[in-house]
């Protein structure tokens, strides 16, 4: 196995480099497995929704195969990502893609009934939550300091850029074969488990088997240290803010081309630019504030760039023309870009190793229903009210949520204090704090000692 280079962090006055960052032999593997599972899963769910329609004739049942992919983290997220918790992460990783690469195979089996396809699709699904949990985790083992926030807006930046390629390629595909694309998607998680398997350390579980009780309560325990430590509560309530308004143009895009096409545009192409415009922005934005911005700057901005992105929204009353709209919304990624990956730095600051896979899946849980509920809220709106009314009002309405936020942010004592009591329980063996012997550091909620500011 390659060595890693050199952990000395990057001096604190300046960001991290992407030399740096992808000089580690580790993530350069976790980074490129990823990308072929996003890759992947987005050409599925292309070739799933043609495969499904084609074998039913039916639209309900073609959006049912779409939704599927959602529903593990809705119907037991948190509990499925807290067996990454418990064994070693990359056995979890390559696991988890070898399971989904033999489901995606069984899928296109000749003669299969649409129920049995959809059956395999939710089974393969439940991979996902212990897999992306595991690489979360993981994660902060291989990048310290500023390379790990650079590291996370690399791949945020890469999982939209995989959004846009997966789904233009598996449209492209799967109009042809569906078959053949779901053969690609398989492909894609054979050759990230080979990626995962050769180029990442075997280490211990985060929670030793010592230390384990019933899983239920370990997943209990994810949802306590979240919402019971001040710091993490604020960091999660940002980001949750942060999805609950800029996924909306993106969800309404079909209805808003329909109503304001024109322009040289027709709705099927107002609807491609609006919908690519978010994904777009984020991109730019999380590799620009990434790279370009001090650490120090990045945690000035995190303020006033959750009240920017859905500020970047409000113009939309006007109703104007869809490439506004895409200017719009590529805007509100930007923002958001520059906000999440340094949210999430900050959250791995403060919380301790031993429950990293388990607030991994409290986080994307609660990021998918409330993405989801944003959608189905504004959509029943735009039943009654028009697009642009809907869409500049919600905004509107974030922006004083996002304000409320900012204002209620802990100081930055209760910030110094949460990092500290991190540092604490991750000095010890790894397994959960408190349930050492002789540990000083707190239970989810505790206060500790507080010494010199980190924001």
């Amino acid at each position: 196995m390659e060595a890693t280079v050199s952990d000395q962090r990057p001096a604190p006055d300046r960001p991290a480099t992407f030399r740096e960052v992808f000089g580690q032999g580790e993530f350069r593997a976790v980074f490129a497995a990823s990308v072929l599972s996003w890759v992947g899963d987005y050409v599925a769910k292309a070739a799933v929704t043609v495969l499904v329609y084609q074998e039913s004739r039916s639209v309900a049942l073609s959006a049912a195969a779409f939704a599927v992919s959602y529903l593990p983290w809705l119907v037991g997220g948190p509990l499925l990502a807290a067996l990454a918790e418990r064994y070693r992460h990359r056995r979890v990783m390559v696991t988890c893609d070898v399971i989904r690469m033999l489901l995606t195979v069984l899928i296109v089996l000749p003669g299969l009934p649409v129920w049995a396809i959809l059956a395999l699709l939710f089974a393969a699904t439940l991979a996902n939550p212990p897999s992306q949990a595991a690489r979360s985790a993981l994660l902060p083992a291989i990048l310290t300091g500023d390379r790990l926030v650079l590291g996370l807006s690399l791949n945020a930046s890469a999982s939209q850029a995989a959004q846009v390629v997966g789904y233009l390629a598996g449209a492209a595909v799967a109009a042809v074969s569906p078959t053949a694309a779901l053969l690609l998607n398989a492909a894609t998680f054979g050759l990230s488990a080979l990626l995962v398997q050769l180029g990442v350390h075997d280490r211990e579980p985060t929670l030793s088997a010592a230390h384990r009780t019933h899983l239920l309560r370990e997943t209990g325990e994810g949802f306590r240290i979240v919402f019971g430590t001040p710091v993490l509560r604020a960091i999660s309530l940002l980001v949750f803010s942060a999805m609950l308004f800029s996924i909306v143009p993106e969800g309404l895009a079909a209805a808003w081309a329909g109503e304001r096409s024109g322009n040289g545009l027709d709705s099927g192409a107002a609807q491609a630019v609006i919908m690519a415009a978010n994904p777009v922005g984020y991109i730019v934005g999380g590799l620009l504030v990434g790279r370009l911005v001090s650490p120090a700057g990045r945690l000035t901005l995190m303020r006033p760039l959750a009240v920017l992105a859905p500020l970047a929204l409000v113009p939309a009353l006007l109703n104007p023309p869809p490439v506004v709209v895409a200017l719009l919304a590529a805007a509100c990624g930007f923002a958001v870009a520059g906000l999440i990956p340094t949210a999430n730095g900050l959250f791995v600051r403060a919380l301790p190793n031993g429950y990293r896979a388990r607030a991994f899946g409290v986080m994307a849980t609660g990021i998918q229903v409330i993405q989801g509920g944003a959608v189905l809220v504004t959509g029943m709106l735009a039943d009654r009210f028009s697009v642009p009314v809907v869409v500049g009002v919600w905004s509107a309405a974030g922006v004083l949520l996002m304000l409320v936020t900012a204002l209620r942010w802990p100081d930055r004592a209760t910030v110094d204090a949460a990092v500290k009591a991190a540092d604490l329980a991750n000095a010890g063996t790894g397994s959960p704090p408190g349930d050492r012997p002789g540990s000083a550091s707190p239970r989810p909620g505790q206060r500790t000692p507080r010494r010199h500011a980190v924001m």
